[in-house]
């Protein structure tokens, strides 16, 4: 299709052989941008932003390289776009030098967000020479005459500009909003699809979810009959729900394990929600394995019998947007196909939000806007990492102080975050149910024994495990977990009775084994079950006798909420054993020295106090971060994060991006497995949508069907794997396992690992 005289173009034409016109384009991105910023007042700031972000596109070159391109079906060289808007923005920022570090919501919205003290030189040389600016501003005032209006975008209201952690947060949030509103725009160029009907409202989900919660009560009470424990299940429930009548802010969601935080913190936020009128509803967990159970709760009582899902289950840590391997750069669909979190209902892992947060990457930070407005639920705050929490704490509070979110804090070991600089003044934390303490003690389900000594190790904790026929043993890592399954068999195959779990095995694979486990305890079957952390926190398992290789006192609770659950034994016949193994992992190994310190003088055997124990508890987190933290949000010399703070008042994007990641890189890749033992329409459609990845054009509904095949393995595994052909790349960072993959323990890691 030729272009007609005194038109620009923005995109080659779409499926329909239609040009995207320049001024659609910028027109629609920019109302999208406003609409998506309008909650925290950036709207206007947002739709200039979109407006002008493909200014660049609008030069003679540029036009006649797109063009040539789709004649000749021949790359042609285009220069960078992106330079003259955001140096349009720096013109017009005049006596207002807060606004010219948005210009780097523009420079940065293909590659990412640059440090400030780099942009500001790149703005400068721009500004030198502005003939490629005034170009295209000539040239898109043809189409658009409000391109001649050089008045300055107002900021929000609120916006300190002395506040430097609120500018950071705030250029984050106009670049999610602006990187969105773009992808949306090109999306709809490239693969229209019909409108999508209007999503339930939070009143609607509401009064879903407690319809289908109070069916799923009476159904259980039909089949197994009403215990003391669901009625203190209720009792709390109901408290909660009186809660979320509050005022937004921060909530406190403090029960011990087993007393149903999943049901209750939903139904909190639902309601809260509702009453509030707020956008959305997001869950983050630590662990996957929490996604898959609780996003499983989720779609069990919100899902629509028919039509589109309300809930949304996000966890990967995939990039498309990185160079592919067979390539000079990512695939062209890569910007368009990363998750946006446009859901009611999201279930994410803590470390996809910290990413989305922090990050500077299109990819992540894209759905932060979705954020706002919303009801921020953090299950098992108890795992967020010492080194980053000054940051983290930070950054929360910005987004209940200016962003309309309520955060709702879920923990049975809830730690004392309050006693840490960005909260330590003026950001109240309210209890969802007032008084916990009665609870715990109701609820002490299971007594604490401990192992140490030479004898004790992971064969004899094994064989000790075994004796009792029905246990769960959770250790410090996927190595150690391998060698109590491989005791277990004895040099068997197999055994029906004897199961392991970690993030070596795909999610689909994971929920079978939770699924068995579950079916062969509640018909008294011998099941013994090894696993590494991620049974800690969420997966609902009664199992009569427990074992914890040492770790700090919040894991060794969590792990025993996995023992006499239901309470239907008395707590001196439940026991738990916390176990020093002279052949596995210590605990100082995975865990911060402090964190180690502090509980050694509190938890363990004797006069000390076991990790159920509040008081301790508390006293315990106090002592941890007195022992870490720094005098200021920014103290050079603390150990919290607060160099990292300081990186974001600085607006260093790129290096807070680096040091915010939350797994260690070596822990950090996703690969897909097509497990042979799958049915056949499951092989089929995995390897469809991997087959669309390589050759299509995919969506983010093609990568939800992934989901369930993906696995993690450390990143020198997969250097090895590439290397052997036991792997193949797919897109940017996602790749193919073909190389072995054990029936139980997945992808085994290499004897010499640690």
């Amino acid at each position: 299709m030729p272009v007609p005289p005194g038109r620009l173009v923005a995109h080659s034409p779409g499926h329909r052989g239609t040009w995207h016109w320049y001024e659609d384009h910028a027109r629609g991105t920019a109302e999208r941008a406003r609409e998506f910023a309008r909650i925290w007042g950036g709207g206007e700031l947002a739709c200039r932003l979109g407006r002008d972000h493909d200014l660049g596109k609008c030069t003679c070159v540029w036009q006649d390289g797109l063009i040539e391109e789709n004649v000749s079906g021949r790359k042609a060289h285009r220069p960078p776009h992106k330079d003259a808007g955001a140096a349009l923005l720096a013109r017009i920022a005049g006596d207002q030098p807060v606004l010219t570090p948005f210009a780097g919501v523009i420079e940065g919205h293909h590659t990412g967000l640059s440090a400030w003290a780099d942009l500001r030189v790149r703005l400068k040389a721009l500004m030198a020479d502005p003939a490629e600016v005034d170009e295209a501003v000539s040239r898109a005032a043809r189409v658009m005459p409000e391109m001649l209006d050089g008045t300055a975008p107002t900021l929000p209201s609120w916006l300190d500009p002395r506040d430097a952690a609120s500018v950071e947060m705030l250029v984050r949030m106009t670049f999610s909003a602006v990187v969105d509103a773009d992808r949306l725009d090109t999306a709809a160029h490239f693969r229209p699809t019909a409108p999508r009907g209007a999503d339930p409202s939070m009143a609607e989900l509401w009064e879903r979810y407690e319809a289908r919660r109070r069916d799923s009560l009476a159904k259980r009470r039909r089949d197994r009959g009403e215990s003391w424990l669901d009625a203190l299940r209720e009792k709390a429930y109901q408290e909660a729900i009186e809660s979320a009548a509050g005022a937004q802010g921060v909530y406190r969601l403090h029960l011990p394990t087993g007393m149903g935080k999943t049901f209750t913190g939903g139904g909190f936020a639902l309601r809260h929600a509702a009453l509030r009128g707020l956008r959305r509803v997001i869950v983050a967990v630590p662990f996957i394995s929490i996604t898959d159970q609780n996003a499983k709760v989720y779609r069990d009582l919100l899902d629509p019998e028919h039509g589109a899902p309300v809930v949304l289950e996000h966890h990967s840590a995939v990039n498309f947007e990185a160079t592919d391997r067979r390539h000079s750069g990512p695939k062209p669909w890569a910007k368009l196909a990363a998750e946006n979190w446009d859901a009611p209902f999201i279930v994410t892992t803590t470390v996809r939000l910290i990413e989305t947060m922090f990050g500077n990457s299109p990819s992540a930070v894209r759905r932060l806007h979705r954020v706002a407005g919303s009801v921020l639920v953090l299950d098992e705050v108890q795992s967020l990492p010492d080194d980053l929490l000054t940051p983290i704490l930070s950054g929360l509070r910005e987004l209940v102080q200016h962003y309309g979110v309520t955060l709702v804090l879920s923990s049975a070991t809830q730690p004392e975050l309050a006693a840490l600089n960005p909260w330590r003044n003026g950001l109240p934390q309210r209890d969802i149910v007032a008084d916990p303490a009665p609870l715990f003690e109701k609820l002490r389900r299971v007594t604490y024994d401990w192992r140490t000594g030479p004898d004790v190790t992971l064969g004899s904790i094994a064989a000790e495990a075994a004796a009792h026929g029905r246990a769960l043993v959770v250790v410090n890592g996927t190595k150690d977990a391998v060698a109590v399954h491989r005791a277990w068999l004895g040099g068997e195959e197999e055994d029906p009775g004897i199961l392991h779990l970690s993030t070596r095995m795909t999610g689909g694979h994971r929920k079978e084994v939770i699924g068995t486990t579950k079916e062969r305890l509640a018909s008294g079957l011998p099941t013994l079950l090894v696993s590494t952390s991620l049974i800690e926190a969420g997966v609902d398992l009664d199992f009569p006798r427990g074992f914890r290789a040492r770790s700090l006192p919040e894991s060794e609770q969590q792990a025993a909420g996995r023992v006499n659950r239901e309470g239907n034994a008395a707590a001196e016949d439940s026991l738990m054993t916390v176990f020093e193994p002279t052949d596995g992992l210590r605990p100082h190994a995975i865990h911060n020295r402090c964190g180690i310190a502090a509980a050694s003088r509190r938890f363990g055997d004797g006069r000390l106090a076991d990790p159920d124990d509040l008081d301790a508890l508390r006293s315990y987190y106090r002592h941890r971060y007195r022992l870490q933290a720094g005098t200021s949000a920014t103290d050079p010399d603390g150990a919290t994060g607060e160099v990292i703070e300081a990186l974001r008042e600085k607006l260093d994007f790129p290096e807070v991006a680096r040091r915010m990641r939350m797994i260690d890189n070596e822990y950090s890749v996703t690969v897909v497995v097509i497990r042979s033992v799958l049915g056949e329409d499951d092989r089929r459609t995995a390897r469809e949508a991997v087959e669309k990845f390589r050759t299509g054009v995919p969506t983010p509904d093609t990568f939800r069907a992934l989901r369930d095949h993906m696995a993690s393995i450390p990143r020198k595994e997969l250097e090895a794997a590439l290397l052997t052909g036991h792997a193949r790349g797919i897109a940017g960072d996602l790749h193919e396992w073909t190389g072995p993959y054990h029936p139980q323990r997945g992808i085994e890691p290499p004897s010499q690992d640690a």
